[in-house]
C-alpha cells in the first residue's frame, strides 16, 4: 500500500490489539504499522514472490498463495478483522472470496478504488479512460480486472446479507460522508455477517 493517508485511515478502523488477516498485503507496510501502532499481530497473504521477501524483510508474517483458490485453509471467525486493502479488484471470483473474508473473520474492512469519483467521470465524458493518482495505470496495462463504484459495493454487499457497520470515502487523507460516490477516490467499508 503505497498511499499512508488510505493506510492511516485503515489503520484507525482496527482496533488494538487485533488479530488481522491482511489480504493481498503487498509489501506488508500495512500490517508493519498495525503492528507497531495499534498491537496487532496476525498474518498477511501475498502471492508475488517480491514482495513476500518485504514482507519477510518487514517483519510480518505471510502466507503465499493465490486468493483465486478461497480461504479454506481458515476456519470461521479465525480473525477479529480480515483487510482487502486494493485485493478486490484484482479477482476473477470477488463476490465469492467478499463471502469469504466475512466468514473468516469477525469484521472485514475493504477499501478499493471508487470508479465514480468525479474526476473519472468526467475522463470518461471526454471518451477516455481515467488515469489518476489513485487509478495510476493506462486501460491496457492496468492491474485491475473490474472497477467498482462505491454505490455498487454497497449493493453487493447488502444483496450478500452483509451488515454495513461503517462505510465512507478517503479523499487526500480525509473521511468524506457526504456524498462519498462522488466525491472520494478510495471507496471503504466495515462489514460483518448480517
Amino acid at each position: 500500500m503505497s498511499d499512508p493517508s488510505i493506510m492511516e485511515g485503515i489503520a484507525r478502523m482496527v482496533p488494538q490489539g487485533a488479530r488481522v488477516l491482511d489480504l493481498g498485503c503487498g509489501d506488508g507496510a500495512l500490517m508493519a504499522y498495525l503492528q507497531a501502532e495499534r498491537g496487532c499481530q496476525g498474518y498477511g497473504v501475498e502471492i508475488d514472490d517480491a514482495k513476500v521477501q518485504a514482507c519477510l524483510q518487514r517483519g510480518v508474517n505471510v502466507l503465499q498463495f493465490n486468493l483465486e483458490e478461497g480461504l479454506s485453509l481458515f476456519g470461521d471467525d479465525s480473525f477479529d478483522v480480515v483487510l482487502q486493502i486494493d485485493t478486490l479488484q484484482h479477482l476473477r471470483n470477488a463476490e465469492t472470496m467478499l463471502r469469504e473474508t466475512v466468514r473468516v473473520g469477525k469484521r472485514c474492512i475493504v477499501a478499493f478504488p471508487n470508479f465514480a469519483h468525479w474526476p473519472n467521470r468526467l475522463s470518461v465524458l471526454r471518451g477516455r479512460m481515467p488515469v489518476t493518482r489513485r487509478m495510476p495505470y493506462q486501460w491496457y496495462d492496468t492491474p485491475n480486472i473490474r472497477v467498482g463504484t462505491y454505490a455498487d459495493f454497497e449493493q453487493l454487499a447488502r444483496r450478500n446479507g452483509l451488515a454495513i457497520e461503517d462505510s465512507f470515502g478517503l479523499q487526500d487523507g480525509r473521511v468524506l460522508r457526504w456524498q462519498p460516490n462522488l466525491r472520494a477516490s478510495t471507496a471503504v467499508f466495515k462489514l460483518s455477517r448480517g
